[in-house]
């Protein structure tokens, strides 16, 4: 996993190019097609998705593990008319144990792919625990398609949602110059 003090960092030096404040079309796509329950956002920064979800009137928690980037997610939220419907917290996305019930959507964009090894196996069981029967998983990723090691996921850490999830959609594509993929699995 990319370490913690990389991302503090680019959270202190500037927004990460990562951080780009727009909800994806993607997720605008999904908001219109189901109807509202509990959503979590798993590394959701500075809280842009979470804030998009919350406006279509979903009961929504963003976790991230860097401070700076949740007190960042708070401020913003705090503007909004849709804040009493907006939980933020500092927690690693490994180890997040949710207070309430499991959640109806679960989103991960660019967050998945910087696991390795065990790492992926824990985030697939997490997921697959958090998520409530009948919910959706919507994950954005870079792939590694090289035989080396490098950034990006590989094809078999998204097998292993196989074991918990349903893939119901992908659409591969690219981003910039990186292989990237978006999926929806089902529980």
């Amino acid at each position: 996993m990319v370490g913690k003090i990389f991302f503090t960092i680019r959270y202190w030096i500037n927004n990460p190019p990562w951080d780009t404040g727009i909800t994806p079309p993607e997720v605008y796509d999904f908001l219109e097609d189901h109807s509202p329950g509990r959503a979590l956002d798993l590394g959701c920064g500075t809280g842009t998705n979470v804030l998009t979800i919350a406006s279509y009137g979903w009961q929504t928690t963003g976790v991230d593990y860097i401070p700076k980037a949740i007190r960042s997610a708070r401020r913003k939220a705090n503007r909004t008319e849709y804040r009493t419907k907006i939980d933020f917290q500092v927690a690693d996305v490994l180890t997040y144990r949710a207070q309430e019930d499991q959640f109806d959507l679960i989103l991960d964009i660019g967050c998945f792919h910087s696991f390795r090894g065990e790492d992926v196996n824990q985030y697939a069981r997490n997921v697959s625990r958090l998520l409530a029967p009948g919910g959706s998983f919507l994950l954005y990723a870079h792939l590694n398609l090289a035989p080396e090691p490098g950034h990006g996921t590989r094809e078999s850490d998204l097998a292993v949602f196989g074991e918990f999830l349903t893939l119901f959609k992908r659409q591969d594509g690219q981003e910039s110059s990186r292989p990237s993929t978006w999926l929806e699995f089902k529980k």
